[in-house]
């Protein structure tokens, strides 16, 4: 399908549709802004709902041409569309303005911003910032790319706080955040088949922290500090004893309390999300909260509440004394090993279920964590092989073509006081519609195996 372009003045073109590409759609069409819609995709998520929305708007689907984009004044690039595409290239060579929309929401956001990216966890402490300021009698608007696009949340009304999580994609197209705090959590490989190297995708992650009033850092994580202005405020989190402007973790009368500075504030037994990653994540979530004067005892009662997102190391069920856990959300190297690590204070060993596809991802690192504390690993999908290159030498490595299989194998080869962790270290769209889509198969496999007695 294509459509002739005329210029007009104030001239946009929308490049890929999708939840973002919409509404991109929505705001220009609040503004009366002229605009046209392309998508190298013959049928991209969004469709029907822009043809509905948008009978009358100029929409090119297919490979992405030179004439597609002619006449307009500036390139609005969905996140997922990469800036490397010949015809956007050629633009950018041209002079053409290229924006995203986080761009289009840094223009119009009218309360303070709290921006968040990192390779793991974003989601959880996004999600966490969030609560902590409703708890706070806070008008909070939340979103980004943990899943309601930001230009959505400008029709929320009367906001005094948006949370929002970035992912790389968004911000190597950013022009400047301007966040009151921004934080990059933590970093390790990942997309690395979109990034020449890790310097692009580290470079890509600390835009955030363009124009940003106050930075929150990773004490842990040498790659998530940023050179920052002088004047611009700095906190610290980790999981070591805090100093002055930091959270972290001290030890008194035999318990272990999160801290800030050198006070505990609440026992780590009280928290309900598990692993010594969501440690780091109630710490980062406190320290985002202090920075915009959230009041400690809302932030601590929130804290109390939160029992995590879906598919993010999510407990589903205990049979025969194994725990499984569904952490679909792991999606890269890193989040795997986190996992993995965070459930060794809760788990005996861990069998692990990974695979998929591998997004160029290097699994070396994968090795030693599975080696010392996975007693089995079950791997699927398209990167089963690469991965168990890198992790069979000493323990036990089997394939499964189906979820099914895998939660069967899995359960076989865990023993009592075990947990049984999907987190992949890759993508799902080999096997599953999106992560979630993955997480819920495996969720129902679990519970179909614990309606059978747990006999395979």
């Amino acid at each position: 399908m294509s459509v002739q372009l005329i210029a007009k003045d104030n001239y946009r073109v929308v490049v890929g549709l999708g939840l973002t590409g919409l509404s991109c759609a929505r705001y220009l069409s609040a503004k009366n802004l002229p605009f046209s819609v392309v998508d190298s995709r013959l049928n991209p998520p969004g469709l029907n709902e822009f043809k509905t929305e948008f009978p009358n708007v100029g929409l090119t689907l297919g490979e992405i041409s030179d004439e597609a984009l002619q006449g307009a004044n500036e390139l609005i690039v969905s996140p997922g569309v990469a800036l490397q595409e010949p015809a956007i290239a050629r633009a950018i060579t041209r002079g053409m303005p290229v924006c995203g929309d986080v761009d289009l929401f840094v223009r119009e956001a009218d309360a303070p911003i709290i921006a968040i990216t990192g390779s793991n966890g974003k989601s959880t402490v996004t999600a966490l910032v969030g609560e902590m300021a409703r708890k706070a009698g806070r008008n909070v608007a939340v979103g980004g790319n943990i899943g309601v696009p930001v230009l959505e949340l400008l029709r929320e009304q009367h906001v005094d706080l948006y949370v929002v999580e970035l992912s790389s994609f968004q911000l190597e197209r950013a022009q400047g955040i301007n966040a009151e705090v921004a934080t990059v959590l933590n970093l390790s490989a990942d997309h690395m088949d979109r990034y020449p190297d890790m310097l692009a995708y580290h470079q890509a992650k600390h835009r955030i922290f363009t124009g940003c009033k106050q930075v929150v850092v990773n004490r842990g994580d040498t790659l998530s500090k940023p050179m920052i202005a002088e004047g611009v405020t700095s906190l610290t989190f980790g999981l070591n004893r805090p100093d002055f402007k930091g959270f972290g973790v001290i030890e008194e009368q035999g318990k272990t309390f999160l801290a800030f500075e050198f006070e505990p504030l609440m026992p780590l037994n009280e928290l309900k999300i598990v692993g010594r990653h969501n440690i780091e994540n109630a710490l980062a979530a406190l320290a985002l909260g202090h920075s915009v004067s959230l009041p400690m005892d809302s932030m601590l009662e929130a804290l109390k509440d939160f029992r995590g997102l879906p598919h993010r190391c999510q407990f589903v069920a205990e049979i025969d004394g194994v725990r499984f856990y569904d952490d679909s959300k792991g999606t890269n190297v890193g989040e795997a090993i986190a996992s993995i690590t965070g459930l060794s204070d809760s788990a005996e060993k861990t069998v692990l279920i990974a695979g998929g596809q591998s997004k160029g991802a290097d699994f070396k690192t994968l090795a030693p964590v599975v080696r010392q504390y996975a007693r089995a690993a079950v791997l699927i999908g398209e990167a089963a092989n690469a991965i168990e290159q890198v992790i069979n030498n000493g323990i036990v490595v089997e394939h499964a073509d189906t979820m099914q299989a895998a939660v069967n194998k899995s359960a076989g080869l865990a023993q009592r006081g075990d947990a049984v962790l999907l987190s992949p270290a890759c993508s799902s769209f080999d096997m599953f519609e999106s992560f979630e889509h993955r997480g819920d198969v495996f969720k129902h496999c679990v519970h179909t195996l614990a309606e059978r007695g747990a006999q395979i």
